[in-house]
């Protein structure tokens, strides 16, 4: 059994490694054991849409703090790898939070900027490093700026230099990778490699975005897929049941996953 310790170990040397990091969200413990049993798979993340849609909470720290962290213990609990975990925006006390996820065996983290003064989403970031400190644990997190979501009316190359800036001031507040999530093309996701760091930066895969193997040319540290993953799985089970009620049958390439 490793320690949290060396599970923070490993998921550092994952983002910087010269491959990039494929992590494949998941949101409950049936949906994580489906992906840990894959070899390809080297750490697991949370999509903390998705835990919450699963209680029928809308996204956006709606869920109860206490309710998402139990159901990530869960998930940890269920599988070897390293865990990163979804903490939205840390609920109101980002140091806090990391501390009770850490108590879960989390050993990493995205905690959203949400577009806050500057100082204060350093301060956040500080916050959750400390709680790490603390629990001696070398806490790894993907600090995760929201100016590509929330910037609709302005240029892109105003965003991209927000996004260094604060890339910047939080890799320097000791935050491991920098989470750039929004529509990146590769001539953004260059500047954007370019000026917070190779291996620096991380992206998220929609629709229309670049591949992980065109990320990964371009120096992107890490790839993710949020509430996709469930969306995806959620089609899946709609399109079967329009199928089903069509007289349709369960096919039998279906895989016992439960």
């Amino acid at each position: 059994m490793t320690t949290p310790r060396d599970r923070a170990e490993t998921l550092a040397a994952l983002h910087t490694a010269p491959e990039i990091l494929r992590v494949v969200n998941v949101w409950d413990v049936v949906s994580a054991k489906a992906i840990a049993a894959l070899p390809e798979t080297k750490a697991l993340a949370t999509a903390g849409h998705s835990i919450a849609a699963t209680f029928g909470y809308p996204d956006g720290e709606n869920i109860p703090v206490e309710l998402m962290l139990d159901m990530v213990g869960r998930i940890v609990d269920a599988v070897d790898v390293p865990v990163t975990a979804d903490l939205d925006a840390g609920f109101g006390n980002p140091g806090e939070t990391t501390r009770l996820a850490i108590a879960k065996g989390v050993v990493g983290a995205n905690v959203e900027d949400r577009v806050k003064p500057l100082a204060e989403a350093v301060a956040a970031v500080e916050a959750v490093i400390a709680a790490g400190e603390a629990e001696g644990v070398p806490f790894v997190l993907n600090a995760r700026t929201d100016v590509f979501l929330k910037g609709a009316d302005r240029s892109v190359d105003d965003k991209v230099a927000d996004a260094v800036e604060r890339g910047r001031a939080f890799l320097a507040a000791g935050a491991t990778s920098v989470f750039v999530p929004g529509k990146l093309d590769a001539e953004t996701t260059r500047r954007l490699v370019e000026g917070i760091g190779e291996r620096k930066v991380s992206v998220i895969g929609v629709p229309g975005n670049l591949t992980a193997a065109e990320y990964e040319a371009l120096g992107v540290a890490r790839i993710s897929y949020g509430p996709q993953t469930q969306r995806v799985a959620l089609t899946a089970l709609q399109d079967l049941a329009i199928d089903l009620y069509r007289d349709g049958e369960i096919p039998a390439t279906v895989r016992e996953l439960n």
